[in-house]
């Protein structure tokens, strides 16, 4: 099987004619660190496989404060997934910069709209992504409302812990949702321990 199909499917085996299917589909794309996939405004009609680096989806308000979305790292999929996936043809409302330089590979939702039918395992595989996506934002969202900022900064280190250093601080302070002067404190703090 394809190399990168092992990477993306991991246990799934795909016949011959499946396997052409989908990498006809799948567009391989390199991103230099501070090279932008998709800006606010912009039309959504892709998401993408992360096979190495790292990329941040981000939300700026009309006062210019900045708000980390997502942080996206080798085997992970990102997007702007309100546009992406809600009624109509809605623009993104967040960007989508790389921050390591990555290889990534993207799929149109059109084509792989069109994959689900013609590779029916694609159907499982997907419904089982978006049911561990949906858990997952339900889960930081409820850490948000009940944990300390602290408790939230350990659970940023234990979910990313190859890219700390390769994030801006006030990214990871965006992210959790405080001051880069707090997330100063807390590292001072968990250093002393």
């Amino acid at each position: 099987m394809n190399q990168i199909l092992k990477e993306i499917f991991k246990d799934i085996s795909f016949s011959e004619n499946e396997e052409t299917l989908i990498l006809n589909k799948l567009k391989k794309q390199s991103l230099r660190k501070g090279e932008f996939l998709l800006k606010a405004g912009e039309s959504v009609k892709d998401f993408f496989y992360i096979r190495s680096g790292c990329l941040r989806t981000f939300f700026v308000e009309d006062n210019g404060k900045e708000h980390t979305l997502q942080f996206a790292v080798s085997s992970w999929w990102i997007s702007d997934y309100i546009a992406l996936f809600g009624k109509g043809d809605q623009l993104a409302l967040s960007n989508i910069e790389c921050i390591k330089d990555a290889t990534i590979y993207g799929v149109s939702k059109k084509d792989f709209d069109a994959l689900l039918i013609e590779v029916p395992i694609l159907s499982q595989i997907h419904i089982r992504n978006m049911e561990y996506s949906y858990a997952n934002a339900q889960k930081r969202k409820l850490e948000s409302l009940t944990l300390s900022a602290k408790e939230r900064y350990k659970i940023f280190v234990q979910s990313y812990p190859s890219i700390e250093q390769s994030v801006k601080n006030y990214h990871i302070a965006s992210f959790l949702g405080i001051t880069t002067e707090s997330l100063s404190r807390i590292r001072k703090e968990i250093a002393s321990e």
